[in-house]
Order: C-alpha cells, then structure tokens, then sequence
C-alpha cells in the first residue's frame, strides 16, 4: 500500500528530471560572450573623445561602430568568441593601427587601447 501512494511521487520525479538536464545542458553549450573595451588615445597618450571605432566581424564581414565618450572610452559586448574580429579607430584625419581579436584567445574580457598615431589615406 505504501509503494502505490509513493508512486505518484516517483513517476513524477523521473518524468521532470531529463527536462530539467536537457534545459541544464542546453545552456553549457552556448558559448559565453566576449567583451572588448579600451581607450582611444592621441600620439601623447591624451583621450580622444568622440573618436569613431570601428569593429569588424572577419566571418561576416559586418561592421559594428562606436563613438569614444568624453574620456576616450570605448565598449562592444556580446561578441562571438569563436570569430575573430578586427577593431581600429578614426578621428578627423587621424587613424590608428588595426588590431586583430582572435578567436583563439581565450579571455572573455579585451583591454585594447587604440591610438591614434598615422594620417589617413586621402582616397
């Protein structure tokens, strides 16, 4: 008598456990996003506001941009960890060197400070 009013319980129990695996296991597959933030600087090292900074995604060829804030700084998030991407800033003539995030750099969080050093090529 008491395995039938037990068993209710159980079949429920092993009825919501795969759901509750699956939906954990789903979530450890998805890749954890990555960040890239810095500075945008001068040839003095000087913060360069409103600077423009261009980020490049190598697999699709998409191009995200950001303004610099009043303090030189800079952030994208939500980035792929297994593409890699290149970042570079522009402010009037100005240009700095194109720098490559790739994906086989495992940090989660890029510190990359940009500056602005070369004239850019008159088209």
């Amino acid at each position: 008598m008491k395995i039938l009013r037990v068993l209710p319980f159980v079949l429920t129990l092993f009825l919501w456990m795969p759901a509750a695996v699956s939906g954990n296991s789903h979530q450890d597959k998805q890749p954890d996003l990555r960040t890239v933030h810095g500075s945008v600087v001068d040839k003095d090292d000087n913060p360069v506001s409103s600077a423009v900074v261009y980020l490049l995604n190598k697999k699709t060829q998409g191009v995200r941009t950001n303004f610099a804030g009043d303090d030189g700084q800079y952030r994208f998030s939500g980035l792929d960890p297994n593409v890699d991407y290149e970042i570079h800033a522009e402010h009037n003539d100005m240009i700095s060197a194109t720098r490559t995030i790739s994906s086989f750099d495992s940090r989660r969080d890029l510190e990359i400070t940009l500056k602005l050093m070369h004239k850019k090529a008159e088209k």
